[in-house]
């Protein structure tokens, strides 16, 4: 898959440490300001103790106006560093936030199917929103808070260290406990957080499915299982939550506990040093005053903890996609094409395997340049893994896959896939116009060759009766159109790049016999030279090419022209007879010309 980080948390700091890019700067600025900001605190108590022992108890105003207009300005100053501080650290968490997601959708793009096949789209949508604001939460205020909670305390404990030690010390005994308590807090709560985040992502896949899903489920009645289903991950996920919650709630009235005993221990020590004559009574208010500042962040620790071990949990899945390596890549030697493709195509004894299925056994065939081959076969026989070969959605485990005269795998996978054009049973259509699905592979697609390939698709008929015609907005994967209408603005999409190998996947399974002869005469009057592979289950789809293969279980059965095969009378013959309403028992007809033709 890529790097295993599990509990790896260094690895995630300096991770996150890399990516924060050119505005690395931004973050170690906001970080000295908050604890500058924080060391800041302690100044107007401080100031609050000389106005206490030097000007309201021996009666001196002299000094009453400068002292106040310094803790007027420490304010002021304090403020506007403050706000510059938070510009930075949300400047900085933004544009890392940017760089990451734009970074992960690179991944997740150059992915084969292998990884699409093991991640959940509704995980990986987790991944690029819940987990990805949550790493932007951390960097943009969990970070400054964990500066700010160390540099109070620990300037906090040094000043009051130098008004009286033994008072000091009374104070800080307690922190060892709070401390104790909150790292049993956080190896309790950590791997909760894993589950937590896990439980998310169950809930956002069912609910994705569901959605994308919604004709099946209203086409099976299916809404109430639906719910259920829904409502099973919703439950887990609360369960989960409430979990992380009962956990926090048990620790966190002891943190509270020991933290609200420093006003206690103020008040009674400060109290006794004071009739000793040990404390005066500025000291005190000193001491007073900043008993929050010892006692706030050993209370925020707990919190703090909490989403620290959130935003583990959610690097961690981050950086899982992010160091993905799919197995689909170009090879180290591999060239771009020279140029144009012709379209030679030839199998030479490959094989393919997979979870130690065998779907490819030892195949062997060659097409010419501007040639038809069709390819039949029972439902898994491999015709669709061979003409992902061609493609390397996969790559051959034996043999070699030549275009050209060439290994596919010496050519770079986007000058090899530019010059194939493919089209699809289960059509895939954006949320875009009719002009914008047909040239999603061409931009730059005239208008007039738009319309000229939605022609040759006959899809150009049922367009223009659109309500805006090219400009119609399809809904999303293509809700609103029929089965028909969606495979042929796909075939249109596939012709408009110009392939010179076009393949054919059940493309016409679901167009009238009047619409697939219609589309079968564009193919072989195209204004470009091509390849082309069809994949069908009717024998009138692929009875016109210039050779046929008959698969079952991974191998070539039969292979010859429609005359050929028919006179074998093997399974084309058996398909041929059955589609035609033809006694099997019965010769071929002479010359092999199809009843259904």
């Amino acid at each position: 898959m890529g790097v295993d980080v599990t509990g790896d948390n260094m690895f995630k700091l300096k991770w996150l440490w890399k990516y924060m890019g050119k505005k690395r700067p931004l973050f170690v600025i906001g970080l000295i300001l908050s604890g500058i900001t924080s060391s800041m605190l302690i100044i107007n108590p401080m100031l609050s103790q000389k106005l206490i022992d030097e000007v309201i108890t021996p009666h001196n105003t002299e000094k009453l106006l400068p002292i106040l207009g310094a803790m007027m300005i420490v304010q002021i100053v304090r403020l506007t560093m403050r706000y510059i501080m938070i510009v930075c650290l949300e400047q900085n968490s933004q544009c890392m936030l940017d760089d990451v997601r734009r970074r992960m959708y690179e991944v997740i793009q150059n992915q084969d199917y292998v990884f699409y096949g093991r991640i959940r789209t509704g995980d990986l949508m987790t991944r690029m929103t819940n987990d990805l604001d949550l790493v932007r939460h951390t960097t943009a205020w969990i970070s400054y808070n964990v500066v700010d909670s160390i540099v109070i305390f620990a300037v906090t404990l040094c000043y009051l260290l130098t008004v009286n030690v033994t008072f000091t010390l009374c104070l800080a005994a307690i922190t060892p406990f709070i401390l104790l308590i909150t790292r049993m807090f956080s190896k309790i709560i950590s791997p909760m957080f894993v589950q937590l985040r896990q439980k998310l992502s169950e809930l956002n896949t069912v609910a994705q499915e569901n959605i994308a899903g919604n004709r099946v489920v209203k086409a099976f009645a299916a809404e109430e299982f639906e719910k259920q289903k829904f409502e099973e991950k919703n439950a887990e996920f609360r369960k989960m939550n409430l979990q992380t919650t009962y956990v926090g709630v048990r620790f966190q009235p002891l943190i509270d506990l020991l933290s609200n005993s420093l006003t206690v221990i103020t008040i009674l020590v400060g109290g006794i040093f004071m009739i000793h004559g040990k404390l005066t009574a500025g000291e005190l208010l000193a001491f007073s005053s900043l008993t929050w500042a010892l006692a706030n962040p050993l209370r925020n620790l707990g919190m703090l903890i909490n989403d620290i071990q959130r935003f583990f949990a959610s690097c961690e899945m981050i950086i899982e996609i992010f160091y993905a390596q799919p197995t689909i890549v170009n090879r180290s030697h591999a060239k771009p094409a020279a140029g144009r493709l012709k379209g030679d195509l030839e199998f030479r004894n490959v094989s393919f395997k997979t979870g130690g299925n065998v779907l490819l056994d030892h195949v062997n065939f060659r097409i010419g340049a501007g040639k038809t081959l069709g390819i039949m076969g029972t439902t898994g026989a491999g015709k669709t893994t061979l003409a992902n070969m061609i493609t390397r959605f996969y790559d051959a485990t034996e043999g070699e896959v030549l275009v050209d005269g060439k290994n596919v795998q010496d050519l770079t996978l986007s000058s090899l896939r530019d010059s194939i054009g493919v089209a699809m049973q289960d059509v895939f259509l954006y949320s875009d116009t009719v002009e914008g699905n047909i040239a999603y592979g061409n931009e730059n697609l005239p208008m007039e060759e738009v319309v000229k390939y939605a022609a040759a698709a006959d899809a150009d008929g049922f367009i223009t009766h659109m309500q805006d015609g090219y400009d119609t907005l399809i809904g999303e994967r293509g809700v609103g159109l029929s089965g028909g209408q969606r495979q042929r603005i796909s075939l249109a999409r596939a012709l408009a790049v110009k392939p010179s190998i076009l393949i054919l996947d059940d493309t016409t399974s679901a167009v009238d016999m009047e619409t697939e002869q219609y589309i079968q005469k564009q193919l072989r009057h195209l204004d470009f030279p091509c390849t082309k592979i069809i994949i069908a289950q009717r024998v009138s789809s692929v009875q016109d090419a210039d050779s046929i293969l008959i698969l079952d279980q991974g191998r070539i059965v039969e292979q010859g022209t429609h005359k050929e095969l028919l006179k074998k009378r093997g399974y084309y013959y058996r398909i041929w007879a059955l589609q035609n309403s033809v006694d099997s028992t019965e010769a071929a007809p002479e010359g092999g010309i199809s009843i259904g033709a």
